[in-house]
């Protein structure tokens, strides 16, 4: 069930954190400054400094309070695994090459079973993967999620795609019994009312049939196992209003620096 005070205390809680240990840039833009005023450009860098890490900073924190009460087990920045299999290894390096140079589709089930039947074969392989922001579990099933910033560089998602293939690898070398997905999450759609320009990732996930890419509402809402979205951002909003002074009082010890 959502708990909007829950939710609504750890976006507060995440916010007086990273107002505790934020220090300005210390660039000098005198004709910023003149203009804007000190506290606006305080502020400014400090919007800047947020925007660069609000996924770790709070939505990977609300996430895990949203799925707490749906899964029987949540964590954040869980370490998925250290080693794979050679014969893993391999399977995954071809399931990347063809989806790279066109010659197959993405299919997440079928990339799954085929790193299975070899997920405990081979020589072991050391790998240090990034960490999954999410572990989500219910009995026999995992759910391994990499959050994403609204507008993810294309450029890298061969890379992406690879590391949520090695998890699979790492999860089913533990158990090679167990049902694992992957997913790449985006907190919000920046181009709405517009659809999400999913193309941008066509080739690499799993879009059509597994959504291996959940954007906004559908993440949150999976997350929840209901709508909440909207109830989300009201969270947000009621914590903006509740704050506006104590982060008023904040900037204003900028105008004497």
């Amino acid at each position: 069930m959502f708990d909007a005070t829950a939710v609504q205390n750890v976006i507060a809680d995440a916010l007086r954190r990273k107002m505790e240990g934020y220090n300005p840039e210390s660039s000098h833009m005198p004709f910023h400054t003149r203009l804007l005023g000190k506290d606006r450009m305080a502020l400014f860098s400090f919007i800047h400094s947020l925007n660069t890490n609000f996924g770790t900073a709070i939505f990977e924190q609300v996430a895990l309070e949203i799925a707490s009460g749906q899964f029987e087990q949540a964590e954040r920045q869980r370490v998925v695994g250290r080693e794979i299999s050679s014969d893993a290894q391999e399977a995954i390096t071809a399931i990347v090459n063809r989806l790279a140079d066109g010659s197959g589709e993405p299919d997440h089930l079928a990339e799954v079973e085929e790193i299975r039947r070899c997920a405990q074969s081979g020589a072991v392989v050391a790998k240090k993967m990034r960490n999954a922001d999410l572990y989500l579990a219910n009995k026999g099933e995992v759910v391994l999620v990499e959050l994403k910033t609204a507008k993810p560089n294309v450029d890298g998602f061969e890379k992406v795609k690879q590391n949520l293939l090695e998890w699979v690898a790492a999860t089913l070398r533990q158990d090679p019994h167990i049902q694992v997905r992957t997913v790449v999450a985006i907190p919000y759609n920046p181009y709405e009312p517009e659809p999400y320009k999913r193309w941008t990732l066509k080739g690499m996930l799993d879009i059509e049939n597994q959504s291996q890419l959940m954007v906004g509402n559908e993440f949150w809402d999976f997350l929840a196992g209901e709508a909440v979205y909207d109830r989300l951002l009201d969270c947000f909003e009621q914590v903006g209003v509740e704050m506006r002074g104590e982060i008023d009082d904040y900037f204003k010890r900028f105008l004497s620096k």
